[in-house]
């Protein structure tokens, strides 16, 4: 049985605590060991981590301490798994350079605020990732991001002309990293079409190469 352990906290208006329940469930329907946690001192114990399959984080904004910032980083540098979404993983820690690089992207704006009507296009289809997830509208935030040129990206959102990228994979060392800007608050991770990408995402960050 893999084992993941999800870390939730910051800002209330993302709905940590819930989205990080609706995470929990779809990975036990996976067969995971899921722990849930609401302390970001759960990233502290390096070695621990490292037995690890994958790392959820559900953290908008807020401040981690060195101690924690480097058990993660080294616990997926060493080859566990991390996915996240929306901003409680590219609007984390905003001060943390090293999270932003490891994540592949950090939350700039989200032009119109919440509400917006947007489209999805899927631009990689053959991505286990992307199986199954066809182009589709969400209303919620849109988010504008600072993106790292390297990443894998598998879904884009478009500002006019200018396409925005909204879900990639990278490596950070050994492990995988997943990120997916959808899924603002509990209702709208909800949709299909952002759950199974956020799904599968977790689950092909579990898997080690």
């Amino acid at each position: 049985m893999k084992k993941a352990l999800i870390v939730w906290g910051g800002w209330d208006g993302h709905e940590p605590e819930q989205v990080a329940g609706i995470l929990a469930e779809q990975l036990q329907k996976h067969d995971f060991d899921v722990e849930v946690s609401d302390t970001l001192d759960s990233f502290k114990d390096v070695e621990r981590l490292k037995t690890l399959d994958l790392i959820v984080p559900e953290w908008t904004m807020g401040s981690i301490e060195k101690e924690q910032l480097q058990g993660v980083l080294g616990a997926v540098e060493s080859g566990v798994g991390i996915a996240g979404l929306h901003g409680g993983m590219g609007d984390s820690f905003r001060q943390s350079t090293e999270w932003q690089w490891m994540v592949g992207g950090q939350w700039v704006a989200h032009p119109g605020g919440d509400g917006v009507t947007y489209g999805v296009h899927v631009t990689d289809i053959d991505h286990e990732i992307t199986r199954g997830v066809e182009d589709f509208e969400t209303t919620s935030e849109q988010y504008l991001m600072h993106v790292d040129p390297g990443n894998h990206v598998l879904a884009l959102t478009f500002f006019g002309h200018t396409a925005m990228p909204v879900a990639w994979t990278k490596r950070w060392g050994k492990g995988r990293v997943f990120y997916s800007s959808l899924g603002h608050v509990a209702k709208t991770l909800r949709e299909p079409m952002p759950l199974k990408l956020m799904t599968q995402g977790m689950l092909w960050a579990s898997e080690k190469d």
